[in-house]
């Protein structure tokens, strides 16, 4: 293995055998717990190194990985490349999941949009102790302000059906949006984002909101005020109906103290203050404190948000 500055190239094999790109972020004192980056779509792991870095220098021995097709765990070119967002779930963040799973520091996950989605498809959830989630919403254009559901509507019915017939992958870096994304992963987006609850309103896969109602591990869901892609009314749709059972508290996040968040800046450097809050739940958790007292101020659970008209 290579070693960079501030983290140890490594890689993870998932149970079909492919290999993923991650890097591993050692503590150098007692190990508080033991953390995830699932990444959001097109996002490269290399975008959450800061975060990573702040979280090991915290207490807690961070992993972040690339999904299958993307980033440093892209193999060759995407055309004819085999994935879709259930592999990324069920197959990769299954095996990071078991790679760092094992010993008596609990595991937990910062989930960044789809990976909030991909930690009710885990086979193995019940290893981890909880998640923190960042823009994880469902995705549907009515959710969205205007100008930004045009926008969606825009790219998923005009812009990028031929571009993805011609190429036979989305070629999301040519258009200046981040990685770029097998065919299969980009048809499961697409499709999925047609629903007013995401994926749980998918007729073809009803046993998907089976298990994601499985979940009973504590988890937050925190979204920006200006996340035009996934604003808290997006969150909610998804979120309440996607994990019933699991000790859910959804926080809405004013963006003016770090200069606006949108979507991605979560994790942008101006965000620290949020990883501190994170990284205070997740050490709560693993001191065995009660619930309430970990919630930190965040408000509870709303009802669960019905599709406008």
């Amino acid at each position: 293995m290579s070693v960079s500055t501030d983290g140890e190239r490594t890689r993870i094999v998932a149970s079909d055998g492919y290999v993923l790109g991650a890097m591993r972020y050692a503590v150098s004192g007692p190990v508080r717990g033991r953390l995830i980056v699932a990444g959001a779509t097109a996002v490269p792991q290399r975008f959450y190194a800061r975060f990573a870095v702040h979280a090991s220098r915290s207490g807690f021995e961070t992993v972040t990985f690339d999904y299958r097709g993307v980033g440093g765990s892209r193999s060759g070119r995407l055309a004819g490349f085999q994935a879709s967002c259930l592999d990324w779930a069920e197959l990769d963040l299954a095996a990071v999941v078991e790679e760092m799973a094992g010993d008596a520091a609990p595991l937990f996950v910062v989930a960044h949009s789809f990976g909030g989605h991909a930690v009710g498809l885990l086979p193995n959830h019940r290893r981890l102790a909880g998640c923190y989630a960042f823009a994880t919403g469902a995705g549907w254009y009515g959710w969205m302000e205007p100008l930004e559901r045009l926008r969606s509507q825009l790219l998923w019915k005009v812009v990028l059906p031929p571009i993805v017939a011609w190429k036979g992958y989305l070629p999301w870096s040519s258009l200046g949006m981040g990685e770029d994304l097998p065919r299969d992963v980009y048809r499961q987006w697409r499709r999925w984002c047609q629903f007013p609850r995401y994926f749980l309103d998918d007729p073809e896969l009803p046993e998907l909101r089976a298990r994601c109602a499985s979940v009973r591990m504590p988890l937050v869901a925190a979204t920006a005020l200006d996340d035009a892609w996934a604003p808290p009314r997006s969150r909610d749709a998804f979120m309440l109906a996607a994990y019933p059972h699991a000790g859910l508290a959804c926080l809405d996040i004013d963006p003016r103290p770090y200069g606006g968040i949108g979507h991605l800046g979560y994790f942008r450097p101006n965000a620290a203050p949020l990883w501190d809050r994170a990284l205070g739940w997740f050490a709560q958790r693993a001191e065995g404190l009660p619930w309430d007292d970990a919630l930190d101020g965040i408000p509870p659970r709303a009802e669960a948000a019905r599709p406008s008209t």
